[in-house]
């Protein structure tokens, strides 16, 4: 298993709750979405640069937004952002982008179930919260990766009309928890929305970040950085 970076020195055992994010954390161990589709696309044969790709997946990304009932599956909710994507991009075949849909699902489902042991052996220690920028279906997707009941709240920004950094959702979350700011650990795969938004309502933070490449410079200094979530075992069991 990888190690955790040696920055992490600050002892998180003693905080009593944990906070996540959900999708590029909990779903794919610090690959955001944006990277995960336009590397599916990539391997379907269609080349586009970031200045093409981009602002399509934003566009496609923030139509869903508050847009979607809270019942929508997670299989849907993907497929309707692919199907965003795919119509953005001017794409003629409609196969491709249910390939690259089914594909992404399969990923993410596979991700979360596969951290399901760790949720579980941390939900027996801290209280287990979710704080991400999402559709408003947040729990229905969690229930529909088998998560659901690991987490005492899911603050979804599209329900509670906060998006990270505004530190109004981290806050909303802790409250929830009943727990202080220094009592909580925040995970999540973004430095701007998610550490920097952590370090601001003055919680500690742990920096999921996918490649070791990436985490040569961390929000502050000593925090925490991961290459997987499984490393959160030697730091906070």
């Amino acid at each position: 298993m990888r190690t955790a970076s040696p920055t992490a020195a600050r002892p998180l055992t003693r905080c009593r709750a944990v906070l996540f994010d959900f999708g590029g954390t909990l779903d794919a161990d610090g690959h955001p979405w944006k990277e995960r589709v336009a590397r599916l696309l990539g391997e379907e044969g269609l080349a586009l640069t970031p200045e093409r790709f981009d602002p399509v997946f934003y566009a496609a990304d923030d139509a869903l937004v508050g847009a979607v009932p809270p019942t929508l599956s997670f299989a849907d909710t993907v497929h309707r952002l692919i199907a965003g994507v795919a119509g953005g991009l001017r794409l003629a075949d409609a196969a491709v982008a249910d390939r690259v849909a089914t594909r992404f699902l399969q990923q993410s489902l596979a991700a979360v179930r596969a951290n399901a042991p760790l949720l579980e052996a941390l939900g027996r220690r801290y209280r287990l919260g979710i704080v991400s920028n999402f559709y408003g279906n947040l729990e229905t997707v969690c229930d529909d990766c088998g998560v659901r009941s690991l987490f005492a709240t899911i603050m979804d920004s599209a329900r509670v009309g906060w998006r990270k950094p505004d530190p109004r959702i981290f806050r909303t979350a802790l409250e929830a928890l009943r727990v202080r700011p220094a009592e909580a650990v925040f995970v999540g795969d973004s430095l701007p929305r998610d550490m920097v938004a952590a370090r601001a309502v003055g919680m500690p933070h742990v920096w999921l970040a996918a490649e070791p490449s990436q985490g040569r410079g961390s929000c502050c200094p000593g925090d925490p950085i991961v290459h997987s979530l499984k490393d959160l075992e030697g730091l906070l069991l």
